[in-house]
């Protein structure tokens, strides 16, 4: 899959490799402010019965 991205991304090496850091960049921000904050509520970890 990531043979697959890097064949797909435009131009010579050093924008691959900036273009590649931005993707990589951009999925983490989605993940960490909207992704886990949306599923951290419905995960059980917080419904201690002891």
């Amino acid at each position: 899959m990531y043979g697959w991205i890097w064949r797909h991304l435009p131009g010579p090496l050093v924008v691959r490799l900036f273009t590649a850091i931005a993707l990589i960049i951009t999925i983490v921000a989605v993940l960490l402010f909207v992704v886990f904050p949306w599923l951290e509520p419905q995960l059980p970890f917080n419904d201690v019965s002891v």
